[in-house]
């Protein structure tokens, strides 16, 4: 009779238990690795959200990065604006918004390089 009570112990202590998501969060860092806090979410908060805004100017590029816990999340490939861009990511396990938005890579940065060239090249002809 004691194993089955030690038992129903037991699960009665596990029951009440719930694993909360943790996600890593920061505002506006200036680059991933400074963007390395880890937080537990709130129970209502299923997601972590990964969030990368980027801007080139005169061939100068300014990137940030916000990273939270998110009761919904919406995943973007990216909204150009110019010569500016915003990526989301999103994801549901613990602390999978290790890095940046998975869309913000080599590619985007290598079509600023190009847009930029060009838009030299096109300035300095005209002069």
């Amino acid at each position: 009779m004691a194993p089955y009570a030690s038992f129903l112990l037991l699960a009665a202590l596990c029951i009440g238990t719930a694993h909360s998501l943790q996600c890593y969060t920061c505002v506006a860092a200036t680059s991933n690795s400074n963007c390395k806090t880890a937080t537990t979410c709130s129970a209502t908060q299923g997601y972590c959200e990964t969030i990368v805004g980027s801007a080139t100017f005169l061939g100068v590029t300014a990137t940030s990065i916000t990273k939270s816990c998110a009761a919904t999340c919406t995943a973007t490939g990216g909204s150009a604006l110019g010569m500016a861009s915003a990526y989301t990511s999103c994801c549901t396990s613990d602390l999978c918004n290790v890095s940046g938005a998975n869309s913000i890579k080599s590619g985007s940065a290598a079509i600023f390089l190009v847009m930029g060239t060009i838009l030299m090249l096109i300035s300095s002809s005209l002069i």
